[in-house]
């Protein structure tokens, strides 16, 4: 199967599908080789695309978000970590209605990104607004320089 078209390396494709389709000698599955769920979400996830941006007083991540509310999307820091995470669920289906096409994502999604020391994690605000949801993250001011110390010198 070839998968460069999706826009991935093909090799590593190649090996994720293999191990997907791992039958051992009666024709089972093989309990070591990921689910296709997992393979799925870890797609959902790789293709979650960010443009960051860096300001003078701030950095700014934009990720597209369509139809995601609020409350399905998660924002959080820890040591420096910005995490993005969230799921976007296939709406319900209704009865005698049947997908002719399904090209839309759906399942898990997250991104971390590693923030700089000047970073303040205590200054973190995410808005999401018309599909579209932008982390700001303030910088933290510059250190004062260091002013010479004058020590006296005491005579003994």
């Amino acid at each position: 199967m070839d998968f460069r078209f999706l826009g991935f390396d093909a090799p590593l494709m190649h090996t994720l599908h293999n191990m997907i389709d791992t039958d051992d000698s009666e024709g089972n599955k093989s309990m070591s080789a990921p689910t296709r769920t997992y393979v799925r979400d870890a797609r959902a996830m790789a293709a979650t695309p960010a443009d960051v941006k860096e300001y003078p007083n701030s950095y700014v991540f934009v990720i597209d978000m369509p139809g995601l509310k609020s409350g399905d999307i998660k924002v959080q820091v820890e040591d420096n970590v910005l995490l993005i995470s969230g799921e976007r669920k296939r709406e319900e289906e209704k009865e005698g209605v049947k997908y002719v096409r399904m090209e839309r994502r759906i399942g898990k999604f997250m991104r971390k990104f590693s923030l700089p020391e000047n970073a303040n994690t205590d200054k973190i605000t995410a808005v999401c607004q018309d599909g579209v949801l932008t982390v700001t993250v303030e910088k933290l001011p510059p250190p004062e320089p260091k002013k010479p110390k004058t020590i006296q010198v005491k005579i003994a």
